[in-house]
């Protein structure tokens, strides 16, 4: 017995949508669904996003010419 690992995704609705690999044939097939703990997916905030609270210093400058040189590339 040859063991295949996916994702998918069961929907509000309990139906369950995925894409099977290459090698698995075509048609009806008997699966086995491990839940694991918490949810897979962790839902993004804003918050979860680095800042950066400290003030610049003089010595760096954001102007496009002197990010990329004279050719502004």
């Amino acid at each position: 017995m040859n063991e295949i690992r996916t994702r998918i995704w069961v929907g509000p609705d309990h139906r369950i949508t995925g894409t099977a690999p290459a090698d698995v044939p075509p048609g009806e097939h008997e699966v086995t669904i491990n839940l694991v703990a918490g949810p897979m997916l962790k839902r993004f905030r804003l918050t979860d996003l680095p800042i950066h609270e400290t003030p610049w210093d003089g010595s760096i400058s954001l102007r496009r010419e002197d990010m990329y040189g004279d050719d502004g590339r």
